[in-house]
């Protein structure tokens, strides 16, 4: 491969990276969050399918309404679906004490089969996805050889990693409300005792938490597709709980796991058109094959919260 083409293909790696890890920062940080509470979501794969549907959904009816923004409303009408979630969740969880795996496989399941049979009813059976006028690309970098390339991203990406990585260290570093969520996910009892309300410092988490996951969800189909299919998460939700443990729960160490993934499956989309000899199986395993790996050696002597996935009742 000559050096042109070397550049080339870094350079189209490096933007497919940024592009790739989107999603999975939008769901990774909501989960360190509600984890951090001491709430385990495994509601995350369905929440991002649902929010994936409600948002194309909506914005395609606002497309058909004659709306101005109609990805904006599909944007905000995904947030609403993951709102809703985190209620249920939460609900399930926190107020009624359940077990936290089944609430949260309940969860996958509920709004998988929701966004499925709405996706049937809104747009009826046709061997054509619908699909509508996505967020567009813009690069702060403008023309400029390979930076400019590179960061031709969406808004939504530059608002992942500029904003909300920073902002969610700082919430839960040094805001009152981050030292609530660490707190009632290492010791509940020591936080009710200081005054915290464990049951609203959990239920917060646990909405805002699912909100991101849906926005991570909805990024696929608003931005980088375009349209909704069944198969559009693709177990991303599993991805990101594994990232959570590789990112010990903080939000900076998250991005460096979702651009790790992100890289590794961008690698193995560009490799399949090298011609390699390989089977299409191996490719498609690539990423989760090293996530698996990453995390067998980053998981070890894993200092879990304090409280995790155990319920709170006040005496």
């Amino acid at each position: 491969m000559s050096g042109e083409l070397l550049l080339t293909f870094a350079v189209g790696l490096l933007a497919a990276t940024l592009r790739v890890a989107t999603p999975l920062l939008y769901a990774t940080i909501g989960e360190v969050l509600t984890e951090r509470a001491g709430i385990l979501n495994l509601g995350i794969e369905g929440i991002m399918f649902l929010g994936a549907f409600v948002g194309f959904a909506a914005a395609a009816q606002a497309v058909e309404a004659g709306l101005a923004g109609h990805l904006w409303v599909g944007l905000a009408a995904a947030v609403l679906a993951g709102v809703l979630m985190g209620l249920l969740m939460a609900f399930l969880t926190v107020t009624l004490g359940l077990n936290q795996h089944v609430s949260g496989l309940g969860i996958t399941l509920l709004a998988t089969a929701l966004s499925l049979y709405g996706f049937r009813l809104v747009f009826g059976e046709s061997s054509v996805l619908p699909s509508i006028e996505p967020f567009g690309q813009f690069s702060v970098f403008g023309d400029l050889p390979v930076l400019g390339p590179i960061f031709r991203q969406y808004g939504l990406t530059y608002l992942a990693f500029l904003v909300l990585v920073p902002l969610s260290w700082w919430v839960l570093y040094r805001s009152t409300f981050g030292l609530n969520i660490r707190a009632v996910g290492e010791n509940p009892e020591a936080a009710d005792a200081a005054g915290v309300s464990v049951f609203r410092v959990r239920y917060a988490a646990v909405i805002l938490g699912a909100a991101l996951m849906a926005v991570g969800g909805a990024f696929l189909s608003l931005a980088q597709l375009g349209a909704f299919s069944p198969g559009l998460i693709a177990g991303r939700g599993w991805v990101c709980i594994a990232l959570v443990i590789f990112a010990r729960w903080d939000p900076v160490r998250a991005m460096w796991g979702a651009l790790l993934f992100g890289g590794v499956f961008a690698l193995q989309l560009r490799l399949q058109t090298l011609g390699l000899e390989l089977p299409f199986e191996a490719f498609l395993a690539l990423p989760y094959l090293v996530t698996i790996g990453v995390l067998a050696l980053a998981g070890r002597q894993v200092e879990y919260p304090g409280a995790y996935l155990k319920p709170y009742r006040r005496e």
